[in-house]
């Protein structure tokens, strides 16, 4: 019997499905996410949850950090799961290279690891000797086509900051780069970009210095949708409404803000339907299927009040 009680503590990971009792005939897939804090993992775990009760064939273990910097947590997760002796790992990393090594590890094992959403870093792969294939989206393509919106809505010349995401997650270079892309496309004046590491509060402060610095700051690229979230609360608190925002990864709660134009736009890039999708490839190669190689594309979507 596997997995017959597993224990993920608040100090190494929030357990968020036990895997007790499990099947002997069904595959065992564990689910490392990035924080529940944020929207869009929240959503990610909802859809894989529900994949998993439809098919009924695997039995599913989540597990997300506490928030967007606990890269321990992940660490420490995939080293349970490797001795737990689960069959699959399914992996959307915080930071691209720490987690190289432990994924090492797992795949030495045995165990299937399929990379997802976050691509591990290509120096770091090099480095142990480690090659894993990547499944999610052209992140820096996404991030081009929400800067490309605030490029045709401002036009030529105007004055714009980033909020970035961790620096240490690959998602997060690539989406600077595409914001650069386009303020170097549109002839935009780049006034500042920074980090807020993902989180919301962490954004609302970091933009407020901003403002109070560049009062004639006329839009605002931020690598996700829960730190547009806190800029916008920002410029609500200082009474502007003359400034533009686009974010990225369409959570629910910027519906609301993009209906009414407190944001301009965002990128959808189908969270619950990546992960479905990255246990299916896992469980093909466990059934026999080809070894995942290079990258393998998932959709991504300009979301705009239109």
């Amino acid at each position: 019997m596997k997995l017959r009680n597993l224990a993920i503590t608040a100090a190494t990971g929030l357990l968020l499905s036990s895997g007790i009792a499990m099947a002997d005939d069904k595959p065992v897939v564990g689910l490392v996410m990035k924080s529940l804090a944020n929207e869009f993992f929240q959503s990610m775990l909802a859809g894989a949850e529900a994949h998993a009760a439809e098919r009924g064939d695997f039995e599913l273990i989540a597990v997300g950090m506490q928030n967007e910097t606990d890269f321990e947590a992940q660490i420490n997760a995939v080293d349970n799961f490797i001795t737990q002796g689960v069959d699959a790992i399914v992996v959307a990393p915080a930071d691209s290279r720490a987690m190289v090594r432990p994924l090492k590890k797992a795949v030495e094992a045995g165990i299937v690891v399929v990379n997802f959403d976050v691509a591990l870093d290509t120096e770091a792969k090099e480095q142990q000797g480690f090659e894993l294939a990547f499944v999610g989206p052209d992140n820096r393509g996404g991030a081009a086509m929400a800067g490309d919106a605030l490029g045709e809505k401002l036009g030529e010349g105007a004055k714009v900051v980033i909020i970035e995401g961790n620096p240490g997650a690959d998602n997060a270079t690539q989406r600077l780069l595409g914001f650069q892309d386009s303020v170097e496309k549109y002839k935009l004046e780049l006034l500042d970009s920074r980090t807020a590491h993902w989180e919301t509060e962490e954004a609302n402060q970091v933009f407020s210095t901003m403002l109070t610095a560049h009062p004639d700051i006329q839009g605002v690229m931020a690598a996700n949708d829960s730190m547009a979230v806190g800029v916008v609360k920002a410029l609500e608190a200082a009474g502007r409404d003359d400034i533009e925002v686009v974010g990225f990864d369409n959570i629910p709660a910027v519906a609301p803000m993009i209906e009414d134009g407190r944001m301009l736009a965002t990128v959808d890039q189908f969270g619950q339907e990546m992960a479905a999708n990255a246990i299916d490839l896992a469980l093909e190669v466990l059934a026999g299927g080809p070894e995942l190689e290079g990258w393998v594309k998932t959709d991504i979507k300009l979301v705009t009040a239109d």
